[in-house]
């Protein structure tokens, strides 16, 4: 069979990591046909599990409780920086219904943030757990510390990152990356029109999922353990699991029913999961780790802030000329880096500096577009800033230095659509304490399919219809997109479908991250049920003296030669073991990279402070079409 190198992208932990090449089957196969030829897809569908959440009765991680579980609990610093002096639990052993305490950080040890577990204890209910962990002797020498960026690069400042984590350097600073020659950024500089110099920060953030990070290791000893995670990967947690519970991990079972959000940080086990399988190991019986709040604040990890600083020049014609950033990932005591500027702008010449500064708090870890939303909103501003000063439109300085003609196009529509010609050209202009201004900015996303998923549709003698993988479902529809291309291809309804998802003894399935989870997934539910189709279709065709490829499923029924089946009873004349079909993914079936562009009407109220968004309007790729269709009829009938 002839082969094809084609490009996918690459996602680890939700980080983009550009593309690889792969070869794939050069062939002709199934197609997703027009878009307004479809029944199902492409139109407005119920999500299938929504019924079972808003009644409350879809079960989480959260919500597993197997025979004789136990709770698990952790003791969190309550400093940034401290050395363990003293660690006895024996008292806490002296509570009845306690069974194990665990050290996290041995006596000696050292604890480099606030909420970092220093120990782990598992009772019989979560009072007693609690008790147990108030019940540990334990002393701290309290050790130097910075929490702030300020701090950290302070003359004299405690090291926080460790050397071997590329710290070292002095203060809080890591090592860092440097791109291009200053010198010719400066000589560029100075035959600019405009010069802007300007620094913009960002927060560090957490991702606040509903459901807080948790595990429960269903355990009993011997060699065999099922695992219930809240996870962005059904199959991403195996591993560690596997390791901490001392079984092998194809005698390890994920499951993953329904989560409760993780934009990025439950790609791992993580310290819950780990401790969670370590307590259960210790003895031989289920344990369930779930963060409280508090702790999933203090030690779940959080999206880095960011320091960036700029000096830009322009030209009267709207070329960005020149640029010299320096940027600083904040990413606590971890690893941490930003997508490097001009982002999506493109300038003549640029000199950036990278280096993250460390401080005494949890790691960062990937967060909605690791990097990108720091960067992203920097580089407007500093793009509306040149704009003012070489006055020039906004909206024609973006068009000028965003080479990709879908922002040209996006950026007249999104300015036409909110009334952009109508808008306050001079910041803070007008009278009286209530500003109005509008202001626009561009995006883009990798994302795509690869290679990775495995489905298997199954097609019953009484007619029921299977589709099964192990990709899990973060709430994003996965289950129902499964059941609407299995539906669409056979001529079913929704209904009809049986959908098995978020198990590891189903097939293969990617990480949701990186918006590549529908992108891998549908293509290889639309390989599967194709097979499937053909294989029936030339069953039934011999029912009703037609030929194979004159087969037509719609309806419930199968037809061609002018005679029709009801659906079940050509399923019927199945093998008693019915019909299957495995299928992955395959390129064609979907794309990759989206554009948009963003606008917004703000008003503030200069003398309280208070500000509303009046108006807010987006263009986004054609992907996006049918939504925008939707909302539109929407609108017309109400």
């Amino acid at each position: 069979m002839a082969k094809k190198t084609i490009k996918v992208p690459k996602v680890v932990d939700g980080v983009p990591m550009g593309e690889v090449e792969i070869e794939v089957d050069d062939t002709a196969g199934a197609t997703w046909g027009p878009n307004d030829k479809h029944r199902l897809l492409n139109s407005y569908l119920e999500r299938v599990d929504g019924p079972a959440k808003a009644t409350g009765t879809a079960m989480y991680t959260q919500d597993v409780r197997p025979a004789g579980m136990l709770f698990g609990r952790f003791l969190m610093s309550p400093y940034a920086h401290a050395r363990i002096k003293k660690f006895d639990p024996a008292p806490a052993m002296k509570i009845k219904g306690v069974k194990v305490v665990l050290p996290v950080v041995q006596v000696g040890g050292e604890v480099r943030f606030e909420g970092q577990p220093i120990a782990a204890v598992a009772a019989e209910t979560p009072e007693l757990a609690e008790d147990a962990v108030n019940a540990i002797a334990i002393d701290y020498d309290v050790l130097p510390h910075a929490v702030t960026a300020e701090d950290a690069q302070k003359p004299g400042a405690p090291v926080v990152a460790a050397p071997a984590r590329g710290g070292g350097g002095g203060g809080g600073r890591g090592r860092g990356a440097n791109q291009g020659d200053p010198k010719t950024v400066a000589d560029a500089l100075a035959t600019c029109d405009a010069v802007i110099e300007a620094e913009y920060r960002t927060p560090i953030l957490h991702h606040c999922c509903l459901e807080t990070h948790s595990l429960v290791a269903d355990y009993h000893g011997g060699d065999t353990a099922t695992v219930y995670c809240s996870t962005q990967g059904t199959f991403s947690v195996m591993q560690d699991a596997a390791r901490e519970l001392g079984v092998q991990q194809n005698k390890l079972t994920s499951i993953v029913q329904n989560m409760g959000g993780g934009f990025g940080s439950k790609f791992g086990v993580g310290i819950a999961g780990m401790w969670a399988c370590k307590l259960a190991k210790a003895v031989g019986a289920p344990v369930k780790m779930a963060l409280s709040r508090r702790e999933e604040f203090l030690a779940a990890g959080n999206g880095p802030g960011s320091i960036q600083k700029f000096k830009a020049g322009a030209s009267k014609d709207g070329t960005l000329v020149a640029m010299d950033v320096t940027q600083h990932a904040l990413p606590g005591i971890g690893g941490g880096n930003l997508a490097p500027q001009p982002y999506q702008y493109t300038a003549k010449t640029v000199y950036r500096q990278s280096t993250p500064i460390n401080t005494n708090e949890d790691s960062s870890v990937a967060l909605r577009a690791p990097g990108h939303p720091q960067a992203n909103f920097a580089m407007e501003s500093l793009m509306d800033e040149l704009a003012y000063k070489i006055g020039m439109d906004p909206v024609e300085f973006r068009k000028k230095n965003a080479n990709n003609e879908a922002w040209h196009r996006q950026l007249d529509r999104g300015a036409q659509a909110i009334g952009w010609a109508n808008r306050n050209p001079t910041p803070g202009g007008g009278k009286g304490p209530l500003k109005r201004g509008m202001g626009c900015g561009i995006g883009a996303w990798g994302g795509g399919g690869s290679r990775s998923c495995v489905v298997d549709v199954t097609i019953g003698q009484d007619g029921s219809v299977s589709v099964a993988v192990g990709s899990q479902d973060l709430g994003t529809g996965t289950r129902t997109y499964v059941r609407a291309i299995v539906a669409e291809e056979l001529g079913l309804e929704m209904t009809d479908i049986a959908e098995k998802i978020g198990n590891s003894n189903y097939g293969n399935a990617n990480a949701s991250g990186g918006s590549t989870t529908a992108a891998s997934l549908a293509p290889a539910v639309k390989d599967a049920v194709y097979q499937a189709r053909i294989n029936m279709a030339a069953r039934v065709s011999q029912l009703i003296g037609a030929k194979p490829e004159e087969v037509i499923f719609d309806k419930r029924q199968i037809s061609g030669n002018g005679k029709s089946l009801p659906w079940k009873q050509a399923c019927a004349a199945l093998p008693t073991g019915g019909l299957q079909s495995r299928g992955e993914w395959k390129p064609g079936l979907s794309g990759n990279g989206a554009h948009g562009a963003s606008f917004a009407e703000v008003e503030v109220d200069i003398e309280t402070g208070k500000v509303r968004v009046t108006k807010m309007c987006h263009v986004q790729d054609s992907a996006c079409r049918s939504i925008a269709r939707r909302w539109k009829a929407r609108s017309t009938a109400a």
